[in-house]
């Protein structure tokens, strides 16, 4: 039997074929993945307003929108007079004029002067005549300064805090509130009002499930029967 030999020639080209085929077959698994990993983890982002203008130079990204402005992330909605996207994915937002959102999935409202919300952290920072509602519990609250996180559902209120709810009433100049727990922190010559009763301390801790009231350092109040 005579052997026969496969020309070295067309042993290379047969190689470099399968070559090809496998890098195609790897570039493709590779594209299909990616667009995979975009569907299942692509957020919504839109926005509209009556003008718009914009930088996009590198490290200076900014696009102002003006006149009815609206920008909706995943679940957020904010609309106000002057709205700044701020960064290459529009990382950071800035609100200004009738500041208006909505947290849809969480039931949450709120108004302001100012606002600056970052969608990395998931934060949002509001300033001036600001306030926050938690329709969810039938909580209103006010302040001057609002910090609120959206991850852990804790919000921070300072200066002229003012919260309301059923028949109660909290004063205080800063103020800590525990979505999750139900529970909010009074300090800064806190006062809590609960029909015609009045409670006065250092520190008040109110459980805004139960409506108790838990006092410390130089407690006073009036109860009227």
């Amino acid at each position: 039997m005579i052997p026969i030999k496969t020309p070295l020639s067309r042993l290379k080209l047969k190689t470099r074929h399968t070559n090809n085929k496998a890098k195609a077959y790897f570039l493709l698994c590779a594209l299909f993945c990616c667009k995979t990993a975009g569907i299942l983890f692509a957020e919504t982002f839109t926005f509209r307003a009556d003008k718009m203008s914009g930088n996009k130079a590198t490290g200076r990204e900014v696009t102002v929108l003006t006149g009815n402005a609206e920008v909706r992330s995943d679940n957020l909605l904010l609309r106000a007079d002057r709205i700044e996207l701020i960064g290459e994915d529009n990382n950071i937002i800035n609100c200004s004029g009738s500041v208006w959102g909505h947290q849809e999935d969480k039931q949450i409202f709120f108004k302001s002067d100012k606002m600056t919300y970052n969608r990395d952290k998931k934060t949002a920072l509001m300033e001036g005549n600001s306030t926050l509602e938690d329709k969810k519990n039938q909580i209103v609250a006010r302040g001057r300064f609002i910090d609120y996180d959206e991850n852990s559902e804790i919000t921070v209120f300072q200066i002229s805090v003012r919260l309301f709810k059923d028949n109660m009433v909290c004063r205080s100049e800063y103020a800590v509130y525990r979505r999750n727990d139900q529970l909010l922190d009074l300090s800064g010559f806190p006062v809590v009002y609960k029909k015609n009763d009045e409670f006065k301390a250092d520190r008040i801790r109110v459980d805004l499930e139960t409506d108790d009231v838990i006092m410390e350092g130089s407690v006073s109040g009036s109860i009227k029967e």
